[in-house]
């Protein structure tokens, strides 16, 4: 979860200023008198307005400052674009460094498949999380907008794996949790190093796969666990994750707890939290942030239309955590009203891959 706050930004190891893991304690412990309601209906977009839409799949909202980040997959065979907006609702870009992108193919390893970015600022140093050919990487940049660069260019893992998370614990100890490619997609977790430069492989434990009914509706395909996002609050720990192939219109998110950081983890039985819901078909691969007024939200990405996966477009929605009667653990209620973010000026969007 990237979440903004005050100060002038958002540091992930609790120096200067707020650490991930206490932003998170902070923003899910907002009062939740909130009225619950359902998204509204499926947003009627007219022409205009689609070419505007926000194209990305796998999308990531980081506030540093009064500024929103946008980071996600398109035009994946050459890097990861960034967005701007003070809003959330209309998008100016793409405004990275390097022609529109915060990292580029040529200033890191891997030539294609740039897929899932993650930033976080460690101290005064932005670090990007990204899958580049079904593998995990890392890159740092001095701003939001990059570049990010790897000085020496290379992997986390030389196993398959994507859709790499940071989890900062109350300790200050630090969490990697990701899938991996074994007979479909599964999600593990393990510790990182202080600096996030490797990943303590001794440390790596199996989490979770597909079991529950929602997440095995099309029989035959590859089964799949992905987009993991922990959180921690009131004591337990929390899982968003994505389930079914990311071309299935039944792509959908689930929740998940745990005791520990690294489990056993156990599914919530009120999943999914969104599947084929409002007109919207796959819909997947979220993530949590806060607003600039304290507000919670998750971004998440669905297919263009119920005939076409791509381009994926970008979606936001307020959300809030209850704790229904007699249960262990709160589940994510989605609230309205759900932005779909716009483009100040239109930009060129190519169908995005997996």
């Amino acid at each position: 979860m990237s979440q903004p706050h005050a100060v002038p930004k958002t540091d992930a190891t609790g120096g200067a200023g707020t650490s991930r893991t206490t932003l998170l304690l902070a923003l899910l412990a907002l009062p939740l008198g909130l009225t619950i309601a359902c998204s509204g209906a499926q947003d009627h977009l007219d022409p205009a307005a689609q070419e505007a839409s926000l194209f990305f799949g796998d999308p990531h909202i980081f506030l540093d400052g009064h500024t929103y980040y946008a980071y996600g997959t398109q035009r994946s065979n050459e890097g990861i674009l960034v967005y701007t907006s003070h809003d959330l609702k209309t998008w100016s870009g793409p405004a990275g460094v390097r022609d529109g992108f915060a990292l580029h193919r040529d200033d890191v390893h891997g030539d294609s498949q740039f897929w899932a970015p993650e930033v976080y600022l460690m101290g005064e140093t932005y670090h990007m999380f990204f899958s580049v050919e079904r593998h995990m990487a890392v890159a740092t940049a001095p701003s939001p907008m990059g570049p990010f660069v790897q000085a020496q260019p290379g992997l986390l893992a030389d196993f398959e794996a994507i859709d790499h998370s940071l989890f900062v614990d109350d300790d200050g100890q630090k969490y990697i949790y990701f899938a991996k490619f074994r007979d479909g997609l599964e999600i593990w977790g393990a510790e990182m190093e202080e600096d996030l430069s490797a990943i303590r492989l001794e440390t790596r434990r199996y989490l979770m796969r597909p079991e529950q009914p929602w997440e095995l509706v099309e029989e035959g395909r590859m089964e799949v666990n992905e987009g993991p996002e922990v959180f921690k609050h009131e004591g337990l720990y929390y899982m968003l994750f994505t389930a079914n192939p990311y071309t299935s219109q039944h792509y959908g998110i689930g929740l998940a707890w745990a005791e520990q950081p690294l489990g056993p983890w156990t599914k919530s039985e009120y999943n999914p939290v969104l599947q084929k819901q409002d007109g919207l078909v796959g819909i997947g691969h979220c993530m949590l942030f806060r607003d600039r007024e304290g507000r919670l939200h998750m971004a998440y990405h669905a297919h263009f239309d119920e005939d076409n996966v791509s381009p994926r477009r970008a979606y936001i929605s307020p959300i809030a955590l209850v704790r229904p009667e007699g249960s262990r653990h709160d589940i994510i209620q989605v609230l309205e009203p759900r932005i779909v973010p716009v483009l100040s000026t239109p930009a060129e969007s190519d169908p995005d891959s997996e």
